[in-house]
């Protein structure tokens, strides 16, 4: 992959990681039973796959950081005094699970990807 495609791809990671921190943040309140489970598998997935798109942990670390900055800033009170997080047990598994799934995600090591044996035909080896 070309420097200027990585960086791209990198920073639309950062964009979905956006998304996802702030749908996240609304299902986890909005659906009392399967809220919280649903966002982190989310952000899990997210996580998971810009590492396994870009092949390194960086994948990992770029949706994270624009998922940990969707959340902080929706954790701000408003002018109004309302917030999106409520004090419930939900709110602060969704907040601490997210962030254990990003550093999971980006401390995992990725296997190397096969490299052909012989050139000429295309073949892996074992």
């Amino acid at each position: 992959m070309g420097t200027r495609l990585r960086y791209a791809v990198y920073a639309l990671l950062v964009v979905l990681g956006l998304l996802t921190g702030a749908a996240g943040s609304l299902v986890q309140a909005g659906w009392s039973a399967g809220g919280v489970p649903l966002a982190l598998a989310g952000a899990a997935g997210l996580f998971w796959g810009g590492a396994q798109l870009t092949r390194a942990k960086a994948g990992a670390v770029a949706p994270a950081a624009g998922w940990l900055l969707a959340v902080m800033l929706l954790t701000l009170p408003r002018p109004e005094g309302d917030f999106v997080f409520g004090a419930g047990l939900g709110a602060y598994v969704f907040l601490f699970g997210g962030m254990l799934v990003a550093v999971i995600c980006a401390t995992l090591t990725l296997p190397a990807v096969p490299a052909p044996v012989d050139k000429r035909r295309g073949t892996y080896g074992p």
